[in-house]
């Protein structure tokens, strides 16, 4: 072969190989599966009926929790400032403790209670008058993130985070089984109630009725009438009741100033012995009266108890602890033969 083919050869060779090795590489393929996703933000569960927000303020002495109760003239109220009381002393928090001259000061109560929440308080006990008077103030109280507590009488609404009280629907279901037993599941009875507009009020009556109507059909309920817990408007409403009904048998007393209004006008009429009278709560003048024979007996309640645990619900509050509910203070059934026991002088006031 000619020398100057080869050298042309050689030279078509090299640019050859120049060439492949300086050709830039494919990219890689991309793959065929997508990222996996990222994970979602997770996200915080909502609050629970009855759980507190976060607290707002040191727990201490100058923590002010009022309390603003239904009335202040009856000695059940001044049990349940005294657990109260008790309570704050426990707890090492400031309280107060006021309510209406009577139990039908609606307005008055309303009052207090917007008195209260201007003082900034760090949260709040309340025992409704009336269920829904108030719900416009407790719903000022929930936007300014103050805890409410309810006490011995609820609101129509989800806004207290719990409610300290008696489950008085059952408890007066417990007074109208007592009656029905003594007066032999038959014949006629009347109740006085405190009012119509309360949690208490409406339980303790719907109790009472619901009870007799379900288990007594010999036994009639002929009249209902309401003293607003006042002892001498009880009184003349339960002479017009006796007046109107000659053979009634029995009388509940939904409350301590109505079943003294009660024993007062069948006291007063010489009904003793003949119309058996049932109360609720306690008090002197119905202790005297169950040890007399006046009264047949009673449904107590624990007041000190229902103070107490109010404090103690709204101290778990300002803390962010987990409330139920509703929290149930309890009752009991008393009369001649145990309001002396241990356990039931416990629950008991003068």
């Amino acid at each position: 072969m000619p020398k100057l083919r080869l050298v042309s050869l050689l030279s078509t060779l090299m640019v050859s190989v120049l060439l492949v090795a300086c050709t830039p590489a494919a990219p890689a393929a991309a793959p065929t599966s997508p990222p996996a996703a990222a994970p979602k933000p997770t996200t915080a569960p909502a609050a629970t009926t009855g759980v507190a927000a976060a607290p707002a303020v040191q727990i201490g002495p100058d923590t002010y929790i009022p309390l603003i109760s239904k009335g202040f003239q009856h000695q059940f109220w001044q049990a349940v400032k005294l657990g109260a009381e008790n309570a704050a002393k426990d707890l090492n928090v400031k309280i107060t403790f006021e309510g209406p001259e009577t139990e039908a000061m609606v307005d008055k109560q309303i009052e207090m209670l917007q008195a209260a929440l201007d003082k900034k308080p760090a949260a709040i006990g309340f025992a409704a008058l009336d269920t829904k008077a108030a719900l416009p103030l407790l719903q000022k109280a929930q936007d300014q993130k103050i805890p409410v507590i309810g006490f011995d009488s609820g609101v129509d609404s989800d806004i207290p985070l719990t409610t300290a009280a008696t489950d008085n629907l059952k408890a007066a279901g417990m007074a109208a089984d007592k009656m029905a037993e003594l007066i032999g599941n038959s014949g006629e009875v009347a109740l006085v109630v405190h009012d119509q507009t309360s949690r208490t009020g409406i339980d303790r009556r719907d109790g009472f009725v619901n009870e007799i109507k379900a288990k007594y059909p010999n036994i009639n309920i002929v009249d209902i009438q309401y003293g607003a817990g006042d002892q001498l408007k009880s009184t003349d409403i339960t002479k017009a009741i006796i007046q109107a009904h000659p053979n009634l048998k029995g009388i509940f007393g939904a409350n301590e100033g109505s079943i003294i209004g009660v024993i007062n006008g069948i006291t007063e009429l010489n009904k003793i012995g003949k119309i058996v009278a049932i109360g609720y709560d306690s008090g002197k003048p119905q202790k005297d009266a169950i040890r007399a024979g006046v009264e047949a007996g009673a449904i107590t309640q624990d007041p000190i108890g229902i103070g107490y645990k109010t404090v103690d619900a709204a101290v778990k509050a300002l803390k962010g602890e987990s409330l139920p509910k509703n929290i149930d203070t309890g009752f009991k059934w008393y009369d001649k033969s145990n309001i002396d026991d241990p356990s039931i002088a416990a629950v008991l006031y003068d």
